[in-house]
C-alpha cells in the first residue's frame, strides 16, 4: 500500500490536484451515519494522496438520517450532502455523478462492508488513465468474503446468469463499491435506465458493450448483519432488468456515444 500512495504522490504531481468524489447513498441510515462517515473521512484523510469530497445522498429517509447528514456538513471539512424526494440507489448516484466536477466519481455502501484498503488501488488505474471504470470484486481470486451461504449462492448465481445470457465479463456487478472517470461516467448515464439496484449492473453492461475497460479490484469484504436490502426483491428486480437489457440490445437500443481516452503505458505497482 505504502508502495501505492507513493506512486500517486510523483503521478498525481502537477499543478492541479486530482479530485475523488465519494457518494454513500442512504435510506433511514441513522444509527451508522456518523461513524462510517467519521471513519471513511479519517482514512481518506490520512491514505488517499488526491483531493476528495464526500457526498451524502439521502434517498428521502424517514428517519433521523438528514438531520445526522447536515450535522456532518457542518463538522467536517470535504463532506456536503443531498437530498432526494424518491427512493432509488441509483436515482442517488445519477443525481450526484451526473453533476460533478471531480476527476473521478466512485460510490460504496454507508456500512463499510468492503475494507477501505482497496479504495486506493480502485482509483488509480482511473486516474492514470489505463481504465474507464472500476469496481471490488468479492468473486476473485484474493478477496477474502464472509457473507452467509444464501447471499453468496444469489450471488454467484446472478453473476453466472449475466455472463449466459449478456456475456459479461465483469466478474461482481453487485458489489457496493465502484468508481469512474466522471467524463466517462456522465455520458454513460443517459442511456442508463434504472433507478433501483439493476443501475450498477446496466451501467458495467453499457460500458462494456461501449469497449471501455473495467478494471477489477479483489476486495475484503464482510456482510452487514443490519443490511435493509431485500435480497428476494431485488434478485426479482435484477432478473426484470436482465430482460429489459436484453430487449434493447436486439432492438440495436443499448449503446452509448463515448469513445475511451489515449491510455499511457504505465506500470502501476503492485498492491500490498
Amino acid at each position: 500500500m505504502n508502495e501505492l500512495i507513493e506512486f500517486a504522490k510523483t503521478a498525481g504531481a502537477g499543478p492541479r490536484r486530482h479530485l475523488v468524489e465519494v457518494v454513500i447513498p442512504v435510506y433511514n441510515e441513522e444509527h451508522v451515519l456518523a461513524g462510517s462517515v467519521g471513519r471513511l473521512h479519517a482514512y481518506l484523510t490520512v491514505n488517499l494522496p488526491y483531493d476528495f469530497r464526500i457526498t451524502i445522498a439521502d434517498n428521502a429517509s424517514t428517519d433521523r438520517t438528514w438531520d445526522v447528514a447536515t450535522g456532518l456538513v457542518e463538522s467536517l471539512p470535504h463532506v456536503r450532502a443531498v437530498h432526494l424526494d424518491r427512493k432509488g440507489r441509483g436515482r442517488a448516484l445519477r443525481q450526484v455523478w451526473s453533476t460533478s466536477d471531480a476527476d473521478v466519481v466512485s460510490y460504496m455502501d454507508v456500512d463499510l462492508s468492503t475494507g477501505l484498503e482497496a479504495f486506493l488501488p480502485l482509483v488509480m488505474p482511473l486516474i492514470s488513465g489505463h481504465s474507464e471504470l472500476a469496481i471490488g470484486t468479492r468473486l476473485a481470486r484474493g478477496s477474502s468474503v464472509v457473507r452467509g451461504p444464501k447471499r453468496e449462492i444469489i450471488s454467484r448465481c446472478y453473476n453466472l446468469l449475466l455472463r449466459a445470457t449478456l456475456r459479461a465479463r465483469f466478474s461482481d456487478a453487485q458489489c457496493g463499491f465502484k468508481a469512474a472517470r466522471t467524463e466517462i461516467v456522465q455520458v454513460l448515464l443517459p442511456s442508463v435506465q434504472d433507478q433501483t439496484w439493476f443501475f450498477d449492473t446496466e451501467l458495467l453492461l453499457l460500458a462494456e458493450r461501449s469497449g471501455l475497460r473495467i478494471h477489477e479490484v479483489p476486495v475484503d469484504w464482510v456482510d452487514d448483519p443490519d443490511s435493509r436490502v431485500n435480497v428476494l426483491q431485488t434478485a426479482l428486480d435484477d432478473l426484470h432488468g436482465i430482460a429489459r437489457v436484453n430487449r434493447r440490445i436486439r432492438k440495436g437500443e443499448f449503446g452509448a456515444a463515448v469513445t475511451p481516452r489515449s491510455r499511457p503505458h504505465t506500470s502501476l505497482p503492485a498492491a500490498a
